[in-house]
């Protein structure tokens, strides 16, 4: 039985966001049109990244939201306000979390299109009580204060920042989500463990070492452990290196007259002598 299509819409209300789905209705949107919607955050302003088309039923996150219209010139002029705004919001925020003595950074700051509440997001080393901050922001500017705890991948999210490849960061451009990575990635694909060589602008992992790990998880799987005992068509030696990229090993051989020979073969022309499970390397979360 076919699977049930539903026409969506694509919006992002941040730039750096993730991309959620809504029913169009009978509108037909364009990439890049503004549109008004209602979250669960209250009426919000987005853009349309994906225009009107078809996807599966279990894509759906129901029940699917309706776009409520198209974004007018006035819409377009009050999320313009607010952007604006938000300068000003991070600076009185900055001053505030100065004045009591907070050990809190102020990341960034936005409206809700309505202008009925303001976001703050900051990062912290612990839990910090910002009770009497919520009062000193909500006497400032008027409006309901929500202080929202992010960490140090999400500041580079929402802020955006070059990574090593001098390409954004993945998080900034097309991740939707943080994917677990570990050291154990790295230390498979042969990689320097300098942390400042495998960190990212966060400093944390890089996000890009998850993205060939399959491959090297198989084929380190496949390989003999470094220092063991393998047969090659040469008789039998020790192997010295793995070149997991071209599926090749290295052996030293001792020869019949005492003398040693380095050669590489490649991974099908090789006999380990050892068990799978003596491979295996601890893991380290991110």
């Amino acid at each position: 039985m076919a699977e049930k299509m539903i026409m969506i819409v694509g919006i992002k209300f941040r730039d750096t966001g993730k991309t959620y789905y809504f029913s169009p209705k009978d509108i037909k949107f364009r990439e890049g049109e503004g549109v008004i919607c209602e979250t669960a955050r209250g009426v919000e302003y987005g853009k349309v990244c994906q225009p009107n088309r078809e996807v599966s039923e279990s894509e759906i996150v129901s029940p699917l939201k309706e776009v409520q219209r198209k974004a007018t010139p006035e819409d377009e002029k009050r999320q313009a306000e607010n952007l604006e705004k938000r300068k000003d919001i991070i600076k009185t925020a900055t001053q505030k979390v100065a004045d009591r003595n907070l050990e809190m950074k102020i990341v960034d700051a936005e409206y809700t299109f309505d202008r009925q509440k303001i976001i703050i997001y900051f990062t912290a080393a612990g839990r910090i009580d910002f009770r009497e901050l919520v009062k000193d922001l909500a006497s400032a500017f008027h409006v309901r204060i929500e202080l929202r705890q992010i960490y140090e991948r999400d500041e580079i999210k929402l802020q955006g920042a070059l990574a090593a490849c001098g390409r954004p960061c993945c998080c900034t451009t097309y991740l939707h989500d943080f994917d677990k990575v570990t050291i154990k990635m790295a230390k498979i694909q042969g990689l320097s463990l300098n942390p400042q060589k495998i960190s990212g602008c966060c400093g944390k992992l890089m996000c890009c070492l998850k993205y060939e790990n399959d491959y090297y998880q198989k084929t380190y799987s496949e390989m003999p452990k470094v220092g063991s005992m393998a047969r090659t068509p040469d008789g039998e030696g020790q192997v010295t290196a793995n070149d997991i990229l071209r599926r090749e090993v290295t052996v030293k051989i001792t020869t019949a007259d005492g003398g040693i020979e380095v050669k590489t073969y490649p991974l099908d022309r090789i006999i380990a002598k050892v068990k799978q499970n003596e491979k295996e390397i601890p893991d380290e979360d991110k």
